[in-house]
């Protein structure tokens, strides 16, 4: 249950909740929490995944706790270091590489392949996650034809709404290759109409300004193959021609599936490997922080959660009963932004509350690495009033729109401020 984990910082967010780090009371393990669909990660156990632990719930939330990955996504390093090495790339990919084709065993396809969903543990191996919009083939239906995923990275087949199966995950892989490697998608434009328009009639270039060799230009081009039947990783002996492809000529593929490979690329351990707005996000927007609450013993409610979401435990011989359907109704309550619209003030209030008072203090003692984050991100701070330089920069990365024009006052037109300008409360 939630009570038995120490609550820690928040260090990311997918799409159905964010993820914190917790650490287990009694054997003092890390891992990460996150609100994820659990029926899928409860057929996988993998190294190169990120594994779900646990599974409990109490009358307000569904909680799975997760393999820890501190090393942060590649998402976040792509951003920050623009782009990776080749040797960088082959290594991720190699390891993509294995933990796909074993969900693939399991007739699972990922539909979501992407740098955001790569996340590299404190050591720097890649492991695959965010299985939201994961699923499974059956002999009754082993093709999928509904539309999932995210766009720029779709295979043509989900676009045309043909069917298809797990060579979608390959081609996303390429485009995730070709990201790493250049710093952009291949295929792109500046609407959804023509993204899709160049993904489906746009042959594959290359960059010049970053070389690569001629075989990690041939995974790529496999991979991108338009045609399912004609991509790289198609068919029965598809991931052996993965594997025996002179691009990955040299690499111990036990050494990498057991992660005693050496990576090329280790993260900083010294500093938050994941953006630091994610905890300025929950002080400031969530109507309810994460806390242990009390659970009901004859709530009608509280007897269908138990029914439906039976606690898990990987130690344990056997596994719980997976969820009968996502239940959106226990999907954790987020706040109404709406109504923030007309109090643009609000947030500078709120925010210099939280700069002097405890949980703010709290969430900087339990995370002393972020300091400097904090700082770089909302700039000097008095105790009594706190001053934000350049708001517009604020705003963009803390990834507002600006319907409440909250950086500036009142969120009237008429009191806009230069952005250049101080601010003071």
């Amino acid at each position: 249950e939630l009570r038995h984990f120490y609550l820690q910082r928040v260090i990311g967010k997918g799409a159905f909740g964010k993820v914190r780090m917790v650490q287990h009371k009694i054997d003092r393990s890390e891992y990460a929490l996150k609100y994820i669909k659990r029926v899928i990660l409860e057929l996988l156990d993998h190294p190169l995944i990120v594994n779900l632990r646990y599974a409990f719930q109490d009358d307000e939330n569904l909680f799975m706790v997760l393999d820890l990955m501190l090393g942060g996504d590649l998402r976040f390093h792509l951003d920050t270091l623009g782009t990776f090495n080749e040797l960088q790339v082959r290594f991720y990919v190699a390891q993509l590489i294995l933990s796909i084709s074993y969900i693939h065993s399991q007739h699972i396809i990922h539909r979501d392949i992407k740098p955001d969903n790569v996340l590299l543990d404190h050591k720097g191996h890649a492991h695959l996650s965010d299985f939201n919009i994961a699923t499974q083939l059956t002999p009754q239906k082993p093709y999928r034809q509904n539309r999932a995923g995210s766009l720029a990275y779709m295979a043509p087949e989900i676009l045309l709404k043909q069917k298809y199966t797990t060579d979608v995950d390959w081609w996303s892989l390429g485009i995730t290759t070709f990201e790493l490697l250049f710093g952009q998608r291949p295929f792109g434009g500046d609407s959804n109409e023509k993204v899709q328009e160049s993904i489906l009639h746009d042959p594959l270039q290359f960059p010049e300004k970053i070389q690569v060799s001629v075989e990690c230009r041939q995974v790529i081009q496999g991979l991108l193959a338009k045609r399912p039947k004609d991509r790289l990783g198609h068919g029965r002996e598809g991931l052996q021609k993965l594997k025996s492809h002179p691009w990955f000529q040299g690499l111990d593929w036990e050494q990498l599936e057991s992660k005693k490979a050496q990576p090329p690329f280790i993260p900083n351990k010294d500093v938050p490997n994941y953006d630091a707005v994610h905890e300025l996000e929950e002080l400031l927007f969530e109507e309810e922080p994460l806390r242990v609450h009390p659970k009901s013993k004859d709530s009608t409610a509280t007897m269908e959660i138990n029914t439906k979401f039976l606690p898990y435990d990987h130690t344990k011989q056997g596994k719980a009963t997976a969820l009968e359907s996502n239940n959106t109704s226990l999907i954790r309550r987020k706040i109404d932004q709406a109504k923030y619209n007309a109090h643009g003030k609000f947030f500078y209030h709120r925010l210099c509350g939280y700069m002097t008072s405890g949980p703010f203090h709290a969430m900087i003692l339990s995370s002393p690495n972020a300091i400097k984050e904090w700082r770089s991100l909302i700039g000097p701070t008095h105790p009594v009033r706190a001053r934000i330089h350049q708001p517009d920069t604020l705003r963009a990365l803390y990834g507002l729109t600006d319907t409440r024009n909250s950086f500036h006052g009142s969120g009237k037109k008429k009191n806009k401020k230069k952005a250049s300008e101080s601010y003071y409360l």
